[in-house]
């Protein structure tokens, strides 16, 4: 246990005051999880609420056709907000949560949320903060949907991935980016190719290059 709370300290470093993060080291579960790990689907009920300290994952919305729209991303340091609102009001999840890349994290119980809110002050920080950037997120996806036209969102997702990967060559296929701006595949491919005619990125066998 001291080894993971040194570990958590060095991690979460002016972020969390040092007896949350030995209450973390004390019930929280640490975790890595491989690229393609569903953490969350629509209809589950949530029990824990993820922490990531590295990687990133996808927060997908699926509709009743099975297609599925990006909201937003979380990064190192971040929370879902969705997580946190169902577990406080007692709801099944409402979306579908993937690992995009190999991600650490820890697992909080839910019946902690609520509590820590009022025992400790950055926990209550944390949470207003990690609601308030979700809000920022889907608003900019919002207006994405609503201002922007396809291919415009199209290079802001190659973007928010590039960021997400923290490397410019994408591992990513074009019914993956298809699904997650709900068009079809053969869009995707047209529009690619448009972009890589315009110098904007290179295509590959399942991979993506962006172009500086």
């Amino acid at each position: 246990m001291q080894k993971l709370l040194d570990f958590y300290q060095d991690t979460f470093h002016g972020v969390f005051e040092n007896a949350l993060l030995e209450e973390f080291a004390r019930i929280g579960t640490y975790l890595e999880l491989d690229e393609g790990t569903v953490l969350m689907r629509p209809g589950g009920y949530i029990r824990t609420v993820p922490i990531l300290i590295s990687g990133s994952v996808k927060i997908m919305r699926p509709d009743e056709e099975g297609r599925e729209m990006l909201l937003y991303y979380l990064g190192g340091l971040d929370s879902c907000a969705m997580s946190l609102t169902c577990c406080l009001q007692h709801r099944t999840s409402e979306i579908l949560a993937v690992v995009e890349e190999k991600t650490a994290l820890i697992t909080i119980p839910v019946e902690k949320v609520e509590t820590w809110i009022c025992q400790f002050s950055s926990w209550k920080t944390f949470v207003f903060q990690t609601y308030q950037k979700r809000f920022e997120d889907l608003l900019a996806t919002v207006d994405a949907v609503a201002f922007h036209k396809l291919d415009e969102r199209l290079l802001a997702l190659l973007q928010k991935k590039e960021h997400a990967f923290k490397s410019m060559v994408l591992p990513v296929t074009h019914e993956e980016l298809a699904a997650e701006l709900a068009t079809s595949r053969e869009v995707i491919s047209r529009l690619l190719k448009q972009l890589e005619k315009l110098g904007r990125v290179r295509l590959s066998r399942n991979k993506i290059e962006l172009m500086p």
